[in-house]
């Protein structure tokens, strides 16, 4: 599981990533909100842990200008503004949770196993798809009849996130701006064919077109 950890008190964020790797998450600290955007636009992460008053920005505007560009990463606010407004404040910015400082690490570890469940992150890199098909994550290999196929990091990364979003149609849309670097977003056209290519590997039943709105997988 891939965490972006935006915490300008560098105390609190060592000791957030030594716990967090101790469960064998991989952390990336940041300590102002510029960083975390330069690092959110061009890294795809599993689940982003926002502190609100940083240097260089706010970590709930950082967070509703990434909502507004459509980027839906689960996201924590990790503050030590405790009023019901603010609260209110980070989950109109689209957070999926907010907790207050202080706090104990266990807490914590507890909020993000509730995000993995809502959004079914697997700590395992081997995924199951169905009973004929499994996905390793970490190398690439679709499983299928247990025979092995080395898929292209593209197609990987665009069967990840709709593994990560089983039975919601996703959107070319979507899909550019949460697999692609911001940088270097493809056309529709470009993205159509990766699908193209992915639905002949892992079958048209598993991945199926939503005409006119996107695709869906089963």
């Amino acid at each position: 599981m891939k965490i972006l950890l935006l915490e300008d008190d560098m105390i609190l964020s060592e000791i957030i990533e030594e716990f967090l790797n101790e469960l064998q998450y991989e952390v990336y600290p940041v300590y102002d909100a510029a960083e975390a955007e330069d690092l959110a636009y061009s890294t795809n992460f599993d689940l982003l842990l926002l502190d609100v008053n940083v240097p260089r920005g706010n970590g709930f505007e950082f967070l509703g200008d990434l909502r507004e560009v459509g980027n839906k990463t689960p996201a924590i606010f990790i503050t030590s503004l405790d009023d019901s407004a603010d609260m209110q404040k980070g989950f109109d910015k689209g957070c999926d949770d907010y907790i207050k400082k202080p706090f104990q690490l266990k807490e914590l570890e507890l909020r993000i196993n509730n995000i993995k469940r809502l959004y079914k992150i697997e700590d395992s890199s081997v995924l199951k798809i169905n009973d004929e098909l499994s996905f390793d994550t970490s190398s690439y290999l679709l499983i299928k009849n247990n025979k092995s196929i080395q898929l292209p990091k593209k197609e990987a990364l665009i069967l990840m996130y709709f593994a990560k979003n089983k039975n919601k149609t996703i959107s070319t849309e979507e899909l550019g701006i949460n697999v692609w670097d911001y940088e270097s977003s493809p056309s529709d056209a470009t993205i159509r064919t990766y699908i193209k290519n992915l639905r002949k590997v892992i079958g048209a039943e598993v991945l199926t077109n939503v005409k006119g709105v996107g695709y869906r997988f089963n």
